[in-house]
C-alpha cells in the first residue's frame, strides 16, 4: 500500500472518529500528493511521495517557528501537531553514525577529493540514504569532509 493510499484510509478513519485536527492535516497531505501526481503526469514513486511529505513537514516546522516568534502560541501548537502527523508517514531518520558511513561510502565510490566533486558525492549519498536523510545534513557532512 502506498503512502497516498494509507493517508486516504487514515482520513476516512479520522472522519469516523470526528478528529478534526487529524482530518485537516491528512486532507492537506492527500492534496499535496495528488497535486504532485498531477504535475508529474503519472503515479508517484515511493521516493517522490517521501519528497512531497518532507516538503510538507518543512513547511509545518517553519510555520510553527514563525508563529512562535510572532507570539501566537496556539497557531504554533496547531502547526506542530500537523508536523507530527506528517512525520508519522516518513521512515525513521538515519542516525549520525549511519549518515557518516553513507558519506564515507559515497566519497569512496565516487573517488571525491575536492569540493568540485561535491555534486557527485551528494547524488550518491542521497541514493544510499534511500530517502531517509535530509539533504542539508548530508551536505554539511560532505562539505566538512571535502574541505
Amino acid at each position: 500500500m502506498s503512502v497516498g493510499e494509507q493517508i486516504q484510509n487514515d482520513t476516512k478513519a479520522a472522519m469516523k472518529e470526528r478528529d478534526r485536527t487529524r482530518v485537516g492535516a491528512l486532507r492537506m497531505l492527500g492534496a499535496a500528493l495528488k497535486n504532485a501526481e498531477i504535475e508529474a503526469g503519472r503515479p508517484l514513486t515511493e521516493q517522490e511521495e517521501q519528497t512531497v511529505l518532507r516538503r510538507q513537514l518543512k513547511q509545518r516546522d517553519e510555520s510553527a517557528e514563525a508563529f512562535r516568534r510572532a507570539g501566537r502560541e496556539e497557531r504554533a501548537a496547531a502547526e506542530s501537531a500537523e508536523a507530527e502527523i506528517v512525520r508519522s508517514y516518513l521512515p525513521e531518520p538515519l542516525s549520525q553514525e549511519e549518515l557518516e558511513e553513507i558519506v564515507e561510502r559515497a566519497m569512496n565510490e565516487t573517488g571525491a577529493t575536492s569540493m568540485r566533486d561535491m555534486g557527485a558525492v551528494m547524488g550518491r549519498a542521497m541514493e544510499l540514504s534511500g530517502g531517509r536523510a535530509e539533504g542539508r545534513e548530508l551536505s554539511a557532512l560532505v562539505r566538512g569532509r571535502l574541505q
